[in-house]
Protein backbone atom coordinates (compact mmCIF):
# COMPACT_ATOMS: atom_id res chain seq x y z
CA UNK A 1 0.00 0.00 0.00
CA UNK A 2 0.88 3.68 -0.13
CA UNK A 3 -0.90 6.97 0.30
CA UNK A 4 -2.32 9.25 -2.40
CA UNK A 5 -0.39 7.90 -5.42
CA UNK A 6 0.64 4.52 -6.80
CA UNK A 7 1.43 2.74 -10.07
CA UNK A 8 -2.17 3.22 -11.27
CA UNK A 9 -2.18 7.02 -10.91
CA UNK A 10 -2.71 8.82 -14.24
CA UNK A 11 -1.16 12.27 -14.52
CA UNK A 12 -1.80 15.29 -16.71
CA UNK A 13 0.94 17.96 -16.66
CA UNK A 14 -0.05 21.63 -16.82
CA UNK A 15 2.80 23.61 -18.32
CA UNK A 16 4.35 20.55 -19.96
CA UNK A 17 5.93 22.51 -22.82
CA UNK A 18 7.98 24.84 -20.60
CA UNK A 19 11.60 24.07 -19.83
CA UNK A 20 11.00 22.80 -16.30
CA UNK A 21 7.73 21.12 -17.21
CA UNK A 22 9.25 19.22 -20.10
CA UNK A 23 12.37 18.16 -18.19
CA UNK A 24 10.58 16.89 -15.10
CA UNK A 25 7.82 15.27 -17.12
CA UNK A 26 10.48 13.22 -18.88
CA UNK A 27 12.03 12.28 -15.53
CA UNK A 28 8.69 11.23 -14.06
CA UNK A 29 7.80 9.18 -17.11
CA UNK A 30 11.20 7.48 -17.09
CA UNK A 31 10.58 6.52 -13.45
CA UNK A 32 7.43 4.69 -14.51
CA UNK A 33 4.77 7.28 -13.70
CA UNK A 34 1.80 7.19 -16.04
CA UNK A 35 2.02 10.62 -17.67
CA UNK A 36 -0.99 10.44 -19.96
CA UNK A 37 -1.41 14.04 -21.14
CA UNK A 38 -0.28 17.64 -20.99
CA UNK A 39 -2.31 20.84 -20.97
CA UNK A 40 -1.13 24.16 -22.40
CA UNK A 41 -3.48 26.78 -23.92
CA UNK A 42 -2.85 27.08 -27.64
CA UNK A 43 -0.73 23.91 -27.84
CA UNK A 44 -3.57 21.45 -28.30
CA UNK A 45 -2.88 18.81 -30.96
CA UNK A 46 0.87 18.74 -30.34
CA UNK A 47 2.84 16.30 -28.19
CA UNK A 48 5.87 16.06 -25.92
CA UNK A 49 7.80 12.85 -26.53
CA UNK A 50 4.58 11.13 -27.57
CA UNK A 51 2.51 12.56 -24.70
CA UNK A 52 -0.54 14.32 -26.20
CA UNK A 53 -1.03 17.97 -25.33
CA UNK A 54 -4.49 19.53 -24.99
CA UNK A 55 -5.60 23.14 -24.78
CA UNK A 56 -7.38 22.59 -21.46
CA UNK A 57 -7.22 20.19 -18.54
CA UNK A 58 -10.87 19.34 -19.06
CA UNK A 59 -10.14 18.11 -22.58
CA UNK A 60 -7.13 16.12 -21.39
CA UNK A 61 -9.04 14.45 -18.57
CA UNK A 62 -11.93 13.57 -20.85
CA UNK A 63 -9.61 12.02 -23.44
CA UNK A 64 -7.24 10.12 -21.15
CA UNK A 65 -8.94 9.54 -17.80
CA UNK A 66 -6.25 11.46 -15.91
CA UNK A 67 -7.01 11.63 -12.19
CA UNK A 68 -4.07 13.76 -11.05
CA UNK A 69 -2.64 17.09 -12.21
CA UNK A 70 1.01 18.14 -11.94
CA UNK A 71 1.44 21.91 -12.27
CA UNK A 72 4.58 23.66 -13.54
CA UNK A 73 2.83 26.86 -14.62
CA UNK A 74 4.88 29.87 -13.42
CA UNK A 75 3.28 32.24 -10.93
CA UNK A 76 3.37 35.10 -13.45
CA UNK A 77 1.22 33.03 -15.80
CA UNK A 78 -1.54 32.58 -13.19
CA UNK A 79 -0.49 29.33 -11.54
CA UNK A 80 -3.29 29.71 -8.99
CA UNK A 81 -5.82 29.77 -11.84
CA UNK A 82 -4.26 26.51 -13.05
CA UNK A 83 -5.06 24.96 -9.68
CA UNK A 84 -8.70 25.98 -10.05
CA UNK A 85 -8.79 24.76 -13.65
CA UNK A 86 -7.57 21.34 -12.57
CA UNK A 87 -10.20 21.18 -9.83
CA UNK A 88 -12.94 22.14 -12.29
CA UNK A 89 -11.79 19.33 -14.60
CA UNK A 90 -12.51 16.75 -11.90
CA UNK A 91 -9.08 15.41 -10.91
CA UNK A 92 -8.78 14.01 -7.39
CA UNK A 93 -5.23 15.17 -6.68
CA UNK A 94 -3.38 18.36 -7.66
CA UNK A 95 0.37 18.68 -7.16
CA UNK A 96 1.52 22.28 -7.62
CA UNK A 97 5.28 22.68 -7.91
CA UNK A 98 5.09 26.39 -8.84
CA UNK A 99 6.73 28.87 -6.47
CA UNK A 100 6.33 32.60 -5.77
CA UNK A 101 2.53 32.46 -6.10
CA UNK A 102 1.08 35.55 -4.34
CA UNK A 103 -0.57 34.72 -1.03
CA UNK A 104 -3.88 36.34 -2.02
CA UNK A 105 -4.01 34.24 -5.19
CA UNK A 106 -3.59 31.06 -3.15
CA UNK A 107 -6.20 32.18 -0.63
CA UNK A 108 -8.68 32.47 -3.50
CA UNK A 109 -7.64 29.15 -5.02
CA UNK A 110 -7.89 27.32 -1.70
CA UNK A 111 -11.32 28.80 -1.05
CA UNK A 112 -12.42 27.68 -4.50
CA UNK A 113 -11.26 24.12 -3.83
CA UNK A 114 -13.54 24.04 -0.78
CA UNK A 115 -16.63 25.64 -2.30
CA UNK A 116 -16.34 25.36 -6.07
CA UNK A 117 -17.83 28.81 -6.58
CA UNK A 118 -15.42 31.48 -5.27
CA UNK A 119 -15.71 34.22 -7.89
CA UNK A 120 -15.71 31.44 -10.45
CA UNK A 121 -18.56 29.90 -12.44
CA UNK A 122 -17.05 26.40 -12.61
CA UNK A 123 -18.47 23.57 -10.53
CA UNK A 124 -16.10 20.95 -9.11
CA UNK A 125 -17.65 17.73 -10.44
CA UNK A 126 -16.14 15.07 -8.15
CA UNK A 127 -15.91 16.91 -4.86
CA UNK A 128 -12.95 18.89 -3.52
CA UNK A 129 -9.60 17.52 -4.74
CA UNK A 130 -6.53 17.15 -2.56
CA UNK A 131 -3.94 19.88 -3.25
CA UNK A 132 -0.25 19.36 -2.45
CA UNK A 133 1.81 22.54 -2.56
CA UNK A 134 2.41 25.06 -3.94
CA UNK A 135 6.18 25.57 -3.72
CA UNK A 136 6.78 21.90 -3.03
CA UNK A 137 8.84 19.03 -4.48
CA UNK A 138 5.78 16.83 -4.96
CA UNK A 139 5.05 13.29 -3.87
CA UNK A 140 6.67 9.92 -4.52
CA UNK A 141 5.74 6.33 -3.77
CA UNK A 142 9.16 4.72 -4.37
CA UNK A 143 9.22 2.11 -7.10
CA UNK A 144 5.72 3.03 -8.29
CA UNK A 145 5.03 6.69 -8.96
CA UNK A 146 6.96 9.96 -8.86
CA UNK A 147 5.01 13.20 -9.28
CA UNK A 148 7.37 16.12 -8.84
CA UNK A 149 11.01 17.15 -8.95
CA UNK A 150 12.67 14.90 -6.36
CA UNK A 151 15.85 12.94 -7.27
CA UNK A 152 14.67 9.35 -7.54
CA UNK A 153 18.06 7.87 -6.55
CA UNK A 154 17.46 9.02 -2.98
CA UNK A 155 14.46 6.75 -2.50
CA UNK A 156 13.77 3.04 -2.16
CA UNK A 157 10.55 1.12 -1.44
CA UNK A 158 9.82 0.32 2.19
CA UNK A 159 7.73 1.12 5.24
CA UNK A 160 8.65 4.58 6.51
CA UNK A 161 6.53 7.56 5.49
CA UNK A 162 8.03 11.03 5.21
CA UNK A 163 6.20 14.35 5.35
CA UNK A 164 8.13 17.61 5.14
CA UNK A 165 7.88 21.34 4.57
CA UNK A 166 11.30 21.25 2.88
CA UNK A 167 12.02 19.53 -0.41
CA UNK A 168 15.78 19.30 0.07
CA UNK A 169 15.48 17.90 3.58
CA UNK A 170 13.01 15.31 2.31
CA UNK A 171 15.63 14.04 -0.12
CA UNK A 172 18.28 14.04 2.59
CA UNK A 173 16.13 12.09 5.04
CA UNK A 174 15.13 9.53 2.41
CA UNK A 175 18.74 9.03 1.33
CA UNK A 176 19.91 8.56 4.91
CA UNK A 177 17.25 5.90 5.37
CA UNK A 178 18.16 4.23 2.10
CA UNK A 179 21.82 3.99 3.09
CA UNK A 180 20.73 2.28 6.31
CA UNK A 181 18.63 -0.22 4.35
CA UNK A 182 15.32 1.42 5.34
CA UNK A 183 12.84 2.11 2.55
CA UNK A 184 9.93 4.50 2.30
CA UNK A 185 6.22 3.92 1.70
CA UNK A 186 5.36 7.42 0.42
CA UNK A 187 7.17 10.75 0.78
CA UNK A 188 5.18 14.00 0.67
CA UNK A 189 6.64 17.48 0.39
CA UNK A 190 3.80 19.73 1.51
CA UNK A 191 5.57 23.01 0.67
CA UNK A 192 6.84 25.95 2.67
CA UNK A 193 4.47 28.75 1.65
CA UNK A 194 2.12 30.44 4.14
CA UNK A 195 -0.93 29.05 2.30
CA UNK A 196 -0.76 25.41 1.21
CA UNK A 197 -3.34 22.81 0.39
CA UNK A 198 -2.23 19.84 2.50
CA UNK A 199 -0.81 20.09 6.01
CA UNK A 200 1.05 17.76 8.35
CA UNK A 201 -2.10 16.43 10.00
CA UNK A 202 -3.69 15.56 6.65
CA UNK A 203 -0.70 13.38 5.77
CA UNK A 204 -0.18 11.94 9.25
CA UNK A 205 -3.79 10.79 9.31
CA UNK A 206 -3.26 8.89 6.06
CA UNK A 207 0.00 7.34 7.24
CA UNK A 208 -1.68 6.16 10.43
CA UNK A 209 -4.34 4.40 8.33
CA UNK A 210 -1.82 2.83 5.92
CA UNK A 211 -0.96 -0.73 6.92
CA UNK A 212 2.36 -0.64 5.06
CA UNK A 213 3.62 2.50 6.80
CA UNK A 214 5.27 1.39 10.05
CA UNK A 215 6.88 4.68 11.12
CA UNK A 216 6.84 8.32 10.05
CA UNK A 217 9.42 11.08 9.69
CA UNK A 218 8.10 14.63 10.15
CA UNK A 219 10.39 17.43 9.03
CA UNK A 220 9.31 20.92 10.03
CA UNK A 221 10.86 24.34 10.16
CA UNK A 222 10.51 27.66 11.93
CA UNK A 223 7.43 29.82 11.35
CA UNK A 224 3.74 29.22 11.91
CA UNK A 225 2.17 26.61 14.18
CA UNK A 226 1.81 23.63 11.84
CA UNK A 227 4.29 21.50 13.77
CA UNK A 228 2.57 22.18 17.08
CA UNK A 229 -0.76 21.07 15.60
CA UNK A 230 0.94 17.98 14.19
CA UNK A 231 2.39 17.16 17.60
CA UNK A 232 -1.06 17.39 19.17
CA UNK A 233 -2.45 15.04 16.51
CA UNK A 234 0.36 12.54 17.05
CA UNK A 235 -0.18 12.57 20.80
CA UNK A 236 -3.92 11.98 20.51
CA UNK A 237 -4.18 9.76 17.42
CA UNK A 238 -0.96 8.09 16.27
CA UNK A 239 -0.05 4.54 17.25
CA UNK A 240 3.02 4.41 15.01
CA UNK A 241 6.41 5.84 16.03
CA UNK A 242 7.17 9.32 14.71
CA UNK A 243 10.60 10.91 14.32
CA UNK A 244 10.83 14.68 14.03
CA UNK A 245 13.34 17.30 12.97
CA UNK A 246 13.00 21.09 12.96
CA UNK A 247 15.09 23.16 10.56
CA UNK A 248 16.13 26.75 11.20
CA UNK A 249 17.22 26.35 14.81
CA UNK A 250 19.80 29.15 14.50
CA UNK A 251 17.54 31.61 12.66
CA UNK A 252 17.13 35.00 14.39
CA UNK A 253 13.61 36.44 14.94
CA UNK A 254 12.25 38.24 11.89
CA UNK A 255 14.67 36.54 9.49
CA UNK A 256 13.01 34.51 6.75
CA UNK A 257 14.93 31.32 6.03
CA UNK A 258 14.31 29.99 2.53
CA UNK A 259 10.54 29.56 2.52
CA UNK A 260 7.97 32.34 2.64
CA UNK A 261 6.37 30.67 5.66
CA UNK A 262 9.64 30.15 7.55
CA UNK A 263 9.77 33.32 9.59
CA UNK A 264 9.58 33.87 13.32
CA UNK A 265 7.26 36.76 14.15
CA UNK A 266 5.48 37.96 17.24
CA UNK A 267 7.43 35.51 19.38
CA UNK A 268 5.76 32.55 17.69
CA UNK A 269 7.15 29.85 15.45
CA UNK A 270 10.53 29.34 17.10
CA UNK A 271 12.45 26.11 16.73
CA UNK A 272 12.64 25.68 20.49
CA UNK A 273 8.86 25.84 20.87
CA UNK A 274 8.34 23.34 18.07
CA UNK A 275 10.94 20.91 19.40
CA UNK A 276 9.36 21.06 22.84
CA UNK A 277 5.91 20.38 21.38
CA UNK A 278 7.22 17.36 19.47
CA UNK A 279 9.01 15.93 22.49
CA UNK A 280 5.99 16.51 24.74
CA UNK A 281 3.95 14.45 22.27
CA UNK A 282 6.35 11.52 22.57
CA UNK A 283 8.04 12.15 19.24
CA UNK A 284 11.72 11.21 18.97
CA UNK A 285 13.44 14.39 17.77
CA UNK A 286 16.70 14.13 15.83
CA UNK A 287 19.40 16.35 17.32
CA UNK A 288 20.67 17.38 13.89
CA UNK A 289 19.93 16.88 10.21
CA UNK A 290 22.69 14.29 10.02
CA UNK A 291 21.05 12.05 12.62
CA UNK A 292 17.55 11.68 11.15
CA UNK A 293 18.31 8.25 9.69
CA UNK A 294 19.90 6.81 12.80
CA UNK A 295 17.05 8.17 14.94
CA UNK A 296 14.54 6.32 12.74
CA UNK A 297 16.64 3.16 12.92
CA UNK A 298 16.62 3.41 16.71
CA UNK A 299 12.82 3.67 17.01
CA UNK A 300 12.36 0.73 14.64
CA UNK A 301 14.51 -1.64 16.73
Amino acid sequence: MSILVNKNTKVIVQGITGRSGRFHTEQCAAYGTQIVAGAVPGRGGTDVNGIPVFDTVEEGVAATGADTSLIFVPARFNAADSVMEAAAAGVSLIVCISEHIPVLDMVKAKAYLKTGNFDNPFIIPNGPPRLIGPNCPGIITPGECKIGVMPEFAYTPGNVGIVSRSGTLTYEAAYQLKRLGIGQSTCVGIGGDPVIGTNFVDVLRRFEADDDTHAVVLIGEIGGTAEERAAEFVKDNMTKPVVGFIAGQTAPPGKRMGHAGAIISGGQGTAADKIKALKDAGIAVADSLATIGETVAAVLT
